[in-house]
């Protein structure tokens, strides 16, 4: 299966703009293209895995990816999705995530010489003037048709301020000096992005001429990536400063059966023959299919080791097979206990299992916690410090987070 075709199967491409003309690009390895990642974290998440997956794809296939960090754009802030406006960083705090989202996307990316690039558009952005600007790409912009996009109507009943209006015309404009800087001839985004993107191969047409080659793809980003980076507590992190390898493992353990195939598809290198032979299981298969999920994204995100340590750690927990020596551990301080004493509330509050007292009297009060197997439904339980002796206690919360706590 050529990469083109391989990217329809795996359900990455949702819309484009010439498909025949993009499918002999990318199947030649003739595309150069880009996708903007917007600076407002220290870490990537598991919502960017898609576009990075894709690009990594690419590149294999000959492309040449451009990994484009927004940090003009971020200083404005994307109003996609949003219900209120972003709060503004300073150029330090851009410059310090960008630095973190190299180093993650080299896991990804072949930075190598001539194999792809990493750019900034605060390069060209913050030089811009202000006249110049309206007068050079404002023009070949139409106020009504901006107004339509999907991107602005839902911020439009809650007020759009000026500064995020722009954003459109920010976004449009990087794909113009990508194309005249480097030669970027296609560009790939999240479906909440298509006016955007629409908007720079127009601006690309319009100053460059009828002939000027460029291209627009999306993809399900927004839709399905994005989603898949959320969880109840928070996103779900790259760096495992944030998310352990444990937790990132159980992420994708934990996924529905419904959606277990899907993301093999789209987030893993396996062959799609194999995928499609999984799509036949049922049952208790299915915690076998999501193993395999969980183990080939902990591996590719946080190497071999980190990935077999994980696997061994949640089947000690969930099947009895291996040892809990690398699941989560929290370590409580003499401070934490009272007279060599600690309630229970206090263990899943101060391990995090629980976000307050009152959630963790909730979730013990509804059965909801066990020690070391045994279930706990009395929030006045008490620990002593000699309790937590030897390996400590295995805290469990709900079905599916797990604390070792030692002193």
């Amino acid at each position: 299966m050529n990469c083109y075709d391989e990217l329809v199967a795996r359900g990455l491409i949702a819309q484009v703009t010439n498909e025949e003309e993009i499918r002999k690009m990318v199947n030649a390895g003739q595309a150069t293209f880009y996708i903007g990642f917007d600076p407002t974290a220290d870490s990537l998440h598991v919502g960017h895995f898609m576009a990075l997956c894709l690009m990594k794809r690419l590149q294999m296939a000959g492309n040449k990816p451009i990994a484009l960090i927004g940090g003009g754009t971020g200083m404005i802030g994307d109003p996609s999705g949003r219900s209120d406006m972003r709060q503004m960083m300073t150029e330090e705090t851009i410059q310090h995530n960008c630095d973190c989202f190299r180093k993650q996307m080299s896991r990804f990316i072949d930075f190598g010489e001539g194999k792809a690039l990493m750019v900034n558009n605060a390069d060209w952005l913050l030089k811009l003037n202000y006249v110049e600007l309206l007068r050079e790409v404002g023009a070949c912009f139409s106020v009504n048709n901006m107004l339509r996009a999907e991107c602005y109507k839902q911020r439009m009943e809650k007020g759009l301020s000026f500064l995020e209006f722009n954003y459109m015309i920010m976004q449009s404009y990087d794909f113009y000096m990508l194309f005249q800087k480097y030669g970027c001839n296609m560009q790939f985004g999240g479906d909440d992005q298509w006016s955007n993107m629409l908007g720079g191969t127009e601006l690309i047409r319009r100053k460059l001429g009828k002939d000027a080659h460029a291209m627009t793809i999306t993809l399900l980003l927004n839709s399905e990536g994005k989603k898949m980076g959320k969880t109840q507590s928070g996103a779900v992190w790259l760096d495992p400063e944030k998310t352990t390898p444990f937790d990132f493992y159980q992420y994708w353990r934990n996924v529905s059966d419904a959606d277990v195939l899907k993301c093999l598809r789209m987030l893993t290198f396996l062959p799609l023959e194999q995928i499609d032979e999984m799509d036949r299981w049922e049952g208790s298969q299915l915690n076998t299919a999501k193993e395999i999920l969980a183990y080939e994204l902990t591996n590719l995100v946080h190497g071999e080791e980190e990935a077999k340590k994980a696997q061994t750690a949640a089947r000690a927990l969930f099947t009895g097979q291996g040892n809990l020596d690398n699941m989560p551990k929290y370590q409580l301080a003499d401070e934490d206990f009272t007279d060599g004493a600690i309630d229970i509330l206090a263990v899943l509050q101060k391990s995090g299992l629980a976000a307050s007292r009152s959630d963790a009297r909730r979730n013990v009060e509804q059965g909801g916690v066990s020690v070391d197997g045994k279930q706990v439904k009395d929030i006045k339980t008490v620990y002593r410090k000699e309790d937590f002796a030897g390996d400590g206690l295995v805290f469990k919360r709900g079905k599916k987070n797990f604390m070792k706590i030692t002193v």
